[in-house]
C-alpha cells in the first residue's frame, strides 16, 4: 500500500510538473518585428501596450520606429512581421499588391499645425479651423515651416494638404529635416517655425516646447491609422502566426478600450481614438 501511495504521488507530481510546463511554455512565445510611425513610439502608446500584451500572450514584440515609408518598405522586402501605419492609401496599395494579407482600421486621431506661442501671423486667431488658408498665408509671407521631409504618413498627409491649397512649397523657409516626429518639433521649437503634428506626439511633448495649437479641426487634418500582417511568402522568416495573434488582439474590444483610455489621465483627452471594425 506504501509503495502504491508512493508511486502515485510521484505520478501526480511528474503531471503537475507536465502541467506546469505546458502553461509555462504557452506564455513563453516568440517574437515578432513590428515596423510602425514614429508617432506611436513617441506619444508612448507601444510603452502602454506592449507589456501588457507580452504578460498575456509570450510574445515579445520588437519595435522598429521609421516613417510610414520606409516600415511598408520593409514590408515588402521581408524585413518585418507585422506593420503598424498611417497612409491608408499606401496601405491599400501594400496590401493589392500582395505584400500584405489584410488591412484593418485600428485607431485615429488628427494632425494639428503647431506654432510659437506668440502666433506672428496670427492665425489661431483668424484660421483656427482652416489649414488651407494657414498654408498658403505662411507660403505668401515665407514664414519658416519644418517639414518632415522622411515619407512618413505625415510627411504624405503634409504633401496632400499643400497640394489641395494649390501650393509647392519650395525656398529656404521650408525645411526639410529628415526626422521623426519628436526630432522635428524640437527644430520647429528652436527655430520659433510653424508644422504639422499628428496631435498625440504633441501632447506627450507640450510640457518641453514653447509651441502652441494654432490650427485644427479641419477635415484634411484626419489621420487614420492601420494594421497589416506581411505576407510570409515574402520571408521564410516571418512568423505569420504570431503577427496574427498580435492584430488580432489589437482590434479586440479589450485593446480597443485600452486604446481610448490612454492619454484621458494626463492630458484629459485620448491620444487615439479607437475605430476597429
Amino acid at each position: 500500500m506504501k509503495k502504491f501511495l508512493t508511486v502515485s504521488l510521484s505520478v501526480i507530481l511528474i503531471f503537475t510538473l507536465l502541467v506546469g510546463c505546458g502553461q509555462k511554455q504557452d506564455k513563453d512565445g516568440g517574437s515578432i518585428i513590428l515596423s510602425t510611425t514614429t508617432s506611436t513610439q513617441d506619444s508612448g502608446l507601444l510603452d502602454y501596450l506592449l507589456p501588457i500584451f507580452k504578460d498575456e500572450t509570450g510574445i515579445e514584440v520588437k519595435v522598429i520606429a521609421v516613417g510610414t515609408g520606409k516600415a511598408l518598405q520593409m514590408g515588402k522586402d521581408g524585413e518585418a512581421d507585422i506593420l503598424l501605419v498611417h497612409a491608408k492609401e499606401s496601405e491599400e496599395e501594400f496590401v493589392a499588391e500582395g505584400h500584405g494579407l489584410e488591412r484593418h482600421d485600428v485607431m485615429y486621431n488628427d494632425f494639428i499645425l503647431v506654432g510659437p506661442g506668440d502666433d506672428p501671423l496670427n492665425l489661431k486667431v483668424e484660421h483656427p479651423n482652416d489649414i488651407l488658408e494657414g498654408l498658403k498665408i505662411l507660403a505668401e509671407t515665407e514664414t519658416e515651416f519644418v517639414s518632415r521631409g522622411d515619407d512618413s504618413g505625415t510627411h504624405k498627409k503634409e504633401l496632400s494638404i499643400w497640394k489641395e491649397a494649390g501650393i509647392e512649397p519650395e525656398g529656404d523657409w521650408y525645411i526639410s529635416a529628415g526626422s521623426g516626429m519628436g526630432d522635428v518639433l524640437k527644430i520647429a521649437d528652436e527655430k520659433r517655425a510653424y508644422t504639422i503634428t499628428d496631435r498625440g506626439t504633441y501632447l506627450s511633448m507640450k510640457d518641453d516646447l514653447d509651441l502652441d495649437i494654432i490650427i485644427e479641426g479641419d477635415e484634411n487634418l484626419f489621420n487614420q491609422y492601420g494594421i497589416i500582417p506581411v505576407n510570409p511568402e515574402k520571408n521564410d522568416k516571418i512568423n505569420a502566426e504570431d503577427a496574427k495573434t498580435f492584430m488580432e488582439w489589437m482590434l479586440s474590444d479589450k485593446t480597443q478600450e485600452l486604446i481610448g483610455e490612454f492619454g484621458v489621465e494626463e492630458y484629459g483627452m485620448p491620444l487615439f481614438i479607437p475605430n476597429a471594425k
